[in-house]
């Protein structure tokens, strides 16, 4: 558990610093180049389109691992808009409040416990 869970922090560092420079590069529009390159056709939008199925599937997971409550919708909404640099800090989180239980960390503690 702990090697995945420094994997997480290095993951989110990652993110973090890479999403900084480009939004300090080119700013917050990334819908329209996201959503463009789905549109030619090409490489880097099959690439998008891909990284948006799993980004669904991400917050599928995380809202019915909550059990769809309001809370649960709301997170699985970040999952999907915040991609890898929520889903690693989501999941550190809830390592640790699982403390280290991977079928309550997959299930959430409701499921897990039955």
């Amino acid at each position: 558990m702990t090697s995945f869970r420094v994997l997480l922090v290095t993951l989110w560092l990652i993110i973090a610093a890479y999403t900084s420079v480009v939004v300090a590069r080119h700013g917050f529009g990334l819908l329209p180049v996201f959503f463009g390159d789905i549109a030619t056709m090409a490489w880097p939008g099959q690439f998008n389109l891909d990284f948006l199925c799993m980004l669904t599937l991400s917050g599928l997971w995380v809202s019915w691992r909550h059990g769809f409550s309001a809370p649960g919708l709301a997170l699985g909404l970040l999952a999907l808009f915040g991609g890898a640099l929520f889903l690693t800090a989501y999941l550190l989180i809830i390592s640790i409040q699982a403390t280290g239980n991977m079928h309550e960390v997959l299930l959430g503690k409701a499921r897990a416990s039955t």
